[in-house]
């Protein structure tokens, strides 16, 4: 059995599913894509070829078995796109919650039924049709569960709209004894200025240090929440350019061992003076579908 148990960002990582590049299908038509970097990427011509992305996850997965963790890979899907295990599902304190994803995807939460035949069904929560989630939006932080959410009147017009008001209270509701703190975000068709989830503007890291992109979020006064919990003098804050190419969508293995783009050379820079060990890898191919290394693991187990 897997005994679930994840409360925070940082905490040793000793079990994750890594998502998996391998049969990841054509390039989407424009019409099919879920997000506008993706788009972008389609239109140019530049979208990423499945072998290159292999190699990117091959390279995380060395990283995170360097430390000991115990990682679950999907079952292989006939030409889907299943990266992005942090879509499908999330854990907090000793319970997965089924993300309610967009209904195309639905199989992919289907490929870690080997993974969670090892969990306590009691313990596998299955929100309601009209909850919407995602697990870019949810991270647990010890008494505290931050949520990006968007709840406009045109949610159900924005296709980066992933994470609805019935969600928070979904989630208030199954953890009652956690002060769950919601953030709207901004959700642009430009993707330079969209924040797909929480975790494409703000990372919360070890040491009480942070990463935040101010632009990302649509109240400015959610924004100064979280530098003050924080504390300004713990936060990275990243540019327009750099929330683009994905700067806080790093993760981290522990307290003091984060895993980062090799090319965010001014953040890992940073991260060592912080004292942080930092293990670069070349991830910025399977970026361009604005995603990358949290998007990438939904975390099992954490000490």
């Amino acid at each position: 059995m897997l005994h679930l148990n994840v409360n925070d960002e940082i905490s040793r990582l000793k079990a994750v599913v890594l998502g998996t590049a391998e049969n990841n299908g054509p390039v989407p038509k424009a019409e099919e894509a879920y997000d506008p970097k993706s788009l972008e990427h389609i239109l140019a011509g530049t979208y990423p070829k499945e072998s290159d992305m292999i190699t990117e996850m091959n390279a995380f997965d060395a990283v995170l078995k360097k430390y000991g963790v115990s990682v679950f890979r999907p079952e292989v899907l006939k030409d889907c796109n299943q990266i992005f295990s942090r879509d499908i599902a999330f854990v907090i304190e000793n319970k997965l919650v089924k993300a309610n994803i967009l209904p195309d995807r639905e199989k992919e939460f289907e490929a870690i039924f080997h993974v969670l035949e090892y969990i306590d069904p009691q313990h596998i929560l299955i929100p309601p049709e009209e909850v919407h989630v995602e697990g870019g939006d949810v991270m647990p932080w010890n008494d505290h569960i931050f949520m990006g959410t968007y709840t406009a009147a045109d949610y159900p017009d924005q296709i980066t709209a992933r994470t609805n008001a019935q969600a928070v209270r979904f989630i208030k509701q199954q953890f009652p004894n956690k002060t769950v703190k919601a953030f709207e975000l901004r959700k642009s068709k430009n993707a330079r200025e969209n924040a797909l989830h929480l975790d494409c503007c703000f990372q919360p890291l070890g040491k009480g240090k942070a990463i935040l992109h101010k632009n990302g979020f649509l109240v400015e006064a959610e924004y100064q929440w979280l530098v003050d919990f924080f504390g300004e003098e713990n936060i990275f804050e990243i540019t327009s350019d750099e929330m683009y190419h994905m700067f806080s969508n790093v993760f981290s293995i522990s307290p003091d061992v984060v895993v980062s783009e090799q090319n965010f050379k001014r953040l890992n820079n940073w991260l060592r003076e912080q004292g942080f060990t930092v293990e670069e890898i070349p991830y910025s191919e399977i970026a361009k579908q604005e995603g990358l290394l949290r998007c990438s693991t939904l975390p099992l187990i954490r000490e």
